[in-house]
């Protein structure tokens, strides 16, 4: 059944990296693709000014949405700079209403990054507002039917694995997809993304049974038990 896939990255890159290929497989498969970024992540190049990487950065948001044929929003943060507050979960709340996802993939908290641990509270906490009808919005209320967090070599703390999601077909694309940021073609990082996410896919679909493979985490939650009215069973 068709559905609506809303991915939402600390920076513009962010989504595509973790959830670039569960993107092209669900457009694959019919469902519509928002892509939302919290950041423009214009910081962190090691020779060009913000300014001047803020250029290259819009320009490669434009052409991954353009590669999934995706809808694409940024909110008005730079790098570094996403606020926890009333304006930026209003912000994303609307969004949320404005595009009725079916399912909503974010990161986890356990980050090193700021912009990384922010996103994540925005959005649970923007999940809360937009599925409140009593909240009068221009967008009537909405919530999603799933919320999950993907896997991000920078949010790796307390990070379990739930789901291994078989991406074999659109790996080539998803890797495709990744060369269409500066970030992942030129080498003028520390870190050896492209190469990264190429050998985590192949490593997951290992472990996962597949021969590339993406994981999940399901959000943790009081009323994720178990009923057990006998003995327990193996």
């Amino acid at each position: 059944m068709a559905g609506h896939l809303m991915v939402v990255g600390g920076h513009i890159s962010d989504a595509e990296n973790m959830a670039g290929a569960v993107m092209l497989k669900h457009k694959k498969a019919g469902w519509d693709i928002t892509i939302v970024h919290a950041t423009t992540g214009e910081k962190g190049h090691p020779t060009l000014s913000a300014e001047d990487y803020l250029v290259m950065r819009l320009e490669d948001a434009r052409a991954s949405a353009a590669f999934i044929d995706a809808n694409m929003e940024l909110l008005p943060y730079g790098d570094g700079e996403l606020p926890v507050d009333d304006a930026a979960i209003w912000l994303m709340a609307d969004l949320i209403r404005k595009y009725k996802p079916s399912l909503v993939i974010t990161h986890w908290k356990g980050s090193f990054h700021i912009d990384h641990n922010n996103t994540h509270d925005v959005v649970t906490q923007a999940l809360f507002r937009a599925g409140l009808p009593a909240f009068e919005r221009e967008h009537p209320a909405h919530s999603p039917r799933g919320l999950l967090f993907a896997e991000n070599w920078e949010d790796m703390e307390g990070y379990h694995a739930d789901i291994y999601l078989d991406v074999s077909d659109v790996f080539d694309d998803y890797l495709a997809l990744l060369k269409t940021h500066a970030l992942m073609r030129e080498d003028y990082s520390s870190f050896r993304y492209w190469d990264y996410y190429k050998a985590l896919g192949e490593a997951r679909g290992a472990l996962g049974g597949y021969e590339r493979a993406v994981t999940l985490m399901r959000p943790r939650s009081l009323y994720s038990f178990e009923r057990q009215p006998g003995l327990l069973h193996s």
